[in-house]
């Protein structure tokens, strides 16, 4: 599951930066807005699901120490390695919606393109951030399940 999520967010990024790309063209501006919408439905979907993914992850191994009566702190660890993820990750997906609702402004020439172009690159290098913050908490997290079952009699 964490390689599908990790495929999305990386197949949005790559689309946002596709999607940049075909803007600073500016010859194909319906491939660029073709490109944006879909990178952003992705983005969104693929950060949401890591969230949920994680917290998923938490309560798995909360359950898990409460059944088999397994001692420490691997819950308190598990929170603290998602932590990052959930703030990260809402102001990519903020940014990253902002961005595709500016575009909307800037095909109707009420902004200017410059205001939606620096917008985006920030949501570009927002977004991966994120995915570096996931990746370290999808390994850290994997880390700590690995040590619970091991606790776990067979």
């Amino acid at each position: 599951m964490a390689q599908a999520l990790l495929t999305g967010v990386f197949l949005g990024v790559t689309g946002l930066v596709t999607t940049a790309f075909f803007g600073l063209r500016g010859a194909d501006i319906s491939r660029h807005i073709s490109y944006g919408i879909f990178s952003t439905l992705v983005t969104l979907f693929a950060h949401s699901m890591m969230m949920f993914y994680l917290i998923g992850k938490g309560k798995a191994v909360k359950d898990a120490m409460a059944e088999h009566h397994v001692v420490g702190d691997y819950h308190r660890r598990i929170a603290a390695a998602r932590k990052p993820v959930f703030s990260i990750g809402t102001m990519a997906m903020v940014i990253t919606m902002i961005t595709a609702i500016l575009g909307a402004s800037v095909d109707t020439h009420v902004l200017p393109p410059i205001v939606h172009a620096m917008i985006a690159y920030g949501a570009i290098a927002c977004n991966v951030a994120a995915a570096k913050i996931e990746i370290t908490a999808l390994i850290e997290s994997s880390r700590i399940v690995d040590e619970v079952n091991r606790q776990i009699p067979p």
